[in-house]
């Protein structure tokens, strides 16, 4: 039941998350009592239109009012925002380490969908994030609130040697979003995500080159490969940093 509780959760963040991004690329306001309308014939949509994964299974990814086919991109965030509300909640059950956990997750999630439709993150959302892992880590004490700053000037330290290094290969907004998960994760986990993410992507962008898919000056969003190593240390990091005899920090023991 928790975990279906949270697949179920999950599904709604991500459509949440969907319209978030979808909004702050074209400028308009995601907050307040702006309500979600179809983008083609403007119709204002009701709760039916909105139940997450059901309702484009339903209308067979069409709008119920023009018929236009509904992006796909919608159905995939709310699939994917399930199977990471499920996982999490199947590894860390109802815990202290869940709630980090989901708001970790779904912040690299948000930003990673701006990454792939914009090729951009917005500084506003790491800054959100780091300021939720401080204020989780202020209940918790002085301890947790220096293993989040390590995390955060670690993952900031990181991304800003590469960009200085590359000479612009990578953005400042790329730094913000490390620092940010990192004040959540802590200086390990924050590491253990970098480098997930940069050997998911190192795979992926070779079975493209091998496909003949991507060329070696192509550019391809880095933040989507930040979040799958997020979901990887998350769900597997304290096996991980075990093979080193190594413990993951708080809340992650």
């Amino acid at each position: 039941m928790l975990i279906f509780f949270f697949a179920l959760l999950g599904a709604s963040l991500g459509s949440f998350l969907q319209v978030v991004a979808q909004r702050s690329i074209s400028g308009t306001p995601w907050w307040g009592k702006a309500r979600s309308v179809c983008p083609e014939c403007g119709h204002t949509l009701s709760w039916k239109d909105l139940v997450p994964v059901c309702s484009w299974l339903l209308l067979k990814g069409r709008c119920r009012y023009c018929s236009i086919p509904i992006p796909l991109r919608h159905f995939w965030a709310e699939v994917a925002g399930a199977v990471m509300g499920g996982l999490l909640a199947w590894r860390w059950g109802l815990s202290l380490p869940l709630l980090y956990s989901m708001a970790a997750s779904f912040g690299l999630f948000l930003n990673a969908l701006t990454d792939l439709e914009e090729g951009y993150v917005f500084d506003i959302f790491p800054l959100i994030m780091g300021s939720i892992g401080l204020i989780f880590r202020l209940f918790s004490g002085w301890t947790a609130v220096f293993e989040g700053v390590l995390g955060a000037a670690a993952g900031f330290a990181v991304i800003a040697f590469i960009i200085l290094l590359s000479r612009g290969g990578m953005g400042w907004g790329d730094a913000t979003l490390a620092a940010g998960t990192g004040m959540i994760l802590g200086w390990k986990f924050s590491l253990l995500t970098l480098y997930l993410g940069f050997m998911t992507g190192g795979v992926f962008s070779l079975v493209l080159l091998a496909a003949r898919r991507f060329r070696r000056k192509d550019s391809i969003p880095l933040v989507p490969f930040f979040a799958v190593g997020g979901m990887l240390t998350l769900l597997f990091g304290p096996w991980i940093l075990a093979l080193f005899s190594s413990s993951p920090g708080y809340p992650w023991q």
